[in-house]
């Protein structure tokens, strides 16, 4: 793993930088070829290894493959693209292009779709939280009595008595007591 991470990837991306910083298009054209079939291998490699893992020798293959690739003797990685890739991608390229079109028309036209969806439900489910919330809560508050109020605020001395409890109906806003108190003296009263 780590001898193709240095290699394959990182050995590579320095004298990439080398080339481009020194615009020796000889060493550009170079790298670009490696870069091209190295990312082809990449891709195999990921199908590859499902299969094949099993084969004895199957990673140091691998290994050597990547380090005959970047060999300056072998110049693998021109071979295999002056032989192999660039004849297929140039016979293929317009197939390619359209293909490439069609997909990033599509997936531009899927994430406008599923975008606006997404904005629907998340407005929708904000706005039914918001009023689900808002009763919610109101109706909680009917709920308590003052000395839960007083509890939940932390007062221990409480000027509250804890038998009076707050009531929000209008026919409930006299006491019994007062209105027994009236009944009574207004009966004696005739």
């Amino acid at each position: 793993f780590f001898s193709r991470l240095i290699f394959g990837t990182l050995y590579p991306a320095y004298y990439s930088y080398k080339a481009v910083k020194s615009k020796d298009i000889k060493e550009y054209v170079k790298w670009m070829m490696y870069w091209i079939i190295f990312a082809l291998f990449t891709t195999a490699e990921t199908f590859t290894d499902i299969f094949l893992c099993w084969f004895p020798f199957y990673y140091e293959l691998k290994i050597a493959f990547v380090a005959w690739l970047l060999s300056p003797y072998t110049k693998g990685s021109s071979l295999l693209y002056r032989k192999f890739v660039h004849p297929t991608l140039s016979s293929k390229e317009k197939e390619i292009d359209d293909c490439l079109v069609q997909a990033k028309d599509r997936s531009y036209d899927a994430l406008v779709h599923f975008g606006k969806r997404g904005l629907n439900v998340a407005a929708t489910a904000a706005v039914m939280a918001a009023s689900k919330g808002q009763g919610a809560l109101s109706e909680r508050l009917r709920s308590f009595s003052m000395q839960d109020l007083s509890t939940i605020r932390g007062d221990s001395s409480s000027t509250v008595p804890p038998s009076v409890t707050v009531r929000t109906s209008s026919k409930q806003s006299q006491p019994k007591t007062s209105r027994s108190a009236s009944e009574g003296t207004g009966s004696s009263g005739k």
